[in-house]
C-alpha cells in the first residue's frame, strides 16, 4: 500500500525550529521566513550546539545577510507559487513589494548568490507543483496551467518539457502506468498470502 503526502516545508521547517529552540531553553519569537528574534543574546557555545542540532534536519543557519536575503526571496517565491488561490499579480511586483526592495537589486543579487535567474527558480517551483498536481490526479492540464498562471497549456508543456525533458502529457501516463503497476502487483500479493 502506498500512501501520497503533501508537505509545506516553510510549515514543518517553523515546527522544527519552535521545538529545537523550546529544547535548547532559548528565549525567542518566530518571524516570517524562518528568521528568528532572540531576546537575550546567546553564547557562542548555545549557538553552536543549535546549529549543529538543526543540520541534523537539514537545516542551516545563515551568516550572511546576502544569503539570508536570497533564501527569502526563494521562500517568497514558493509562496506565491505553491499559493492555494492562484495571486494574479507579476512576481517580480509579488517579491519586490513583499521584500520591500526594488525587483532589479534582488534579481542581481539572486544571480551573484544563487548563480542562477530568479526567473528560472520560478519557473523550476512552477513544474515541481505541476508535477505535484499531476500526481494528485484531481485537475487537467488546462485546470494546472491556469492554477499556476500560464497563459496556455502549450506554455506550461514548453516550459515542463525544457525542465524534464517530457511533456506533462507524458508524465500523466508514466504516473498512470506506474500505479497501474502497482496496483497488479499488490494483487497479486493478496492472491498469494
Amino acid at each position: 500500500m502506498k500512501m501520497y503526502v503533501k508537505f509545506d516545508f516553510n510549515a514543518l521547517c517553523m515546527k522544527v525550529l519552535d521545538e529545537k529552540l523550546k529544547e535548547h531553553g532559548l528565549k525567542y519569537r518566530l518571524l516570517n521566513f524562518g528568521e528568528v528574534e532572540f531576546y537575550e543574546p546567546i553564547t557562542q557555545d548555545q549557538h553552536n550546539l543549535f546549529k549543529k542540532d538543526l543540520e541534523d534536519y537539514g537545516i542551516e543557519i545563515i551568516e550572511s545577510q546576502k544569503t539570508a536575503l536570497v533564501q527569502k526571496i526563494k521562500d517568497t517565491i514558493v509562496e506565491l507559487v505553491f499559493s492555494e488561490n492562484a495571486v494574479p499579480v507579476k512576481a517580480s511586483i509579488y517579491i519586490a513589494e513583499k521584500l520591500n526592495h526594488s525587483y532589479g537589486y534582488l534579481s542581481n543579487l539572486f544571480s551573484e548568490v544563487a548563480y542562477t535567474s530568479i526567473e528560472n527558480f520560478i519557473i523550476l517551483q512552477k513544474i515541481e507543483y505541476a508535477k505535484e498536481l499531476i500526481l494528485n490526479n484531481k485537475l487537467s492540464l488546462t485546470e494546472i496551467g491556469h492554477k499556476l498562471n500560464y497563459s496556455s497549456v502549450a506554455h506550461l508543456s514548453t516550459q515542463f518539457k525544457n525542465t524534464t525533458g517530457i511533456t506533462p502529457s507524458q508524465f500523466q501516463k508514466i504516473v498512470t502506468k506506474r500505479r497501474k503497476l502497482q496496483s497488479v502487483t499488490v494483487n497479486s500479493k493478496m492472491i498469494y498470502e
